[in-house]
């Protein structure tokens, strides 16, 4: 499929603008007519680069595409009544362990965290978009393990993992109150292998 200079480069700006979730460059390909993925990788990245400078962004999260609000302009979007998504310190060192050692069981969190892990923490977590099931660990029992998700990433404004903050930069943002002990211990604990007492997690599927 031939394109004239520009054409493929506002047929990818159309489709990401209607879509109603984030796309792939596999999805953009096969939308706009089964285009080789290469030549929608370049349609992107020259996006990418006319909108750095405008009131949104052209951004990746976790290899899928989307336009957001520039990050300097976000406050003016933001409604008066809209608040920070505040989690439980709970919930936080749960979410703090799964981020950097995705995958990881119910009983691995725990053994993280010194205390038991509720059901409900999980769920809260399950429920935000934040967390997601991600199969089951081979070894009796054949517990639940747990992943994070695209959502958190483009919550987080993450591109990917790797992209994960290191302590210091937490603490710099005012993101570790009331939790800076848990964070710092979800970051440098390597949990021990999976055992058989695992097991007590294959209940919550």
């Amino acid at each position: 499929m031939s394109e004239q200079p520009g054409t493929l480069e506002r047929a990818v700006e159309a489709t990401l603008f209607a879509a109603e979730e984030p796309m792939t460059v596999d999805a953009l390909a096969t939308h706009l007519g089964g285009l080789e993925p290469a030549e929608v990788r370049d349609a992107l990245a020259a996006l990418e680069r006319q909108y750095a400078a405008r009131g949104v962004h052209l951004v990746e999260r976790a290899k899928r595409w989307h336009f957001e609000t520039a990050p300097d302009l976000a406050h003016l979007l933001r409604r008066e009544k809209e608040q920070v998504r505040r989690l439980s310190r709970a919930a936080t060192e749960v979410l703090a362990i799964i981020a950097y050692h995705e995958p990881v069981s119910r009983a691995e969190i725990e053994s993280i965290r010194g205390v038991q892990t509720s059901a409900g923490t999980l769920d809260v977590l399950m429920e935000a978009g934040w967390i997601r099931p991600a199969g089951r660990r081979e070894v009796p029992g054949r517990p639940v393990i747990y992943a994070t998700t695209p959502e958190f990433l483009d919550h987080f404004g993450l591109e990917s993992r790797r992209d994960l903050p290191g302590i210091d930069e937490l603490r710099a943002a005012g993101l570790l109150d009331p939790v800076d002990e848990a964070m710092e211990t979800a970051m440098r604990f390597e949990p021990d292998e999976p055992d058989a007492d695992e097991g007590a997690d294959s209940e919550y599927p």
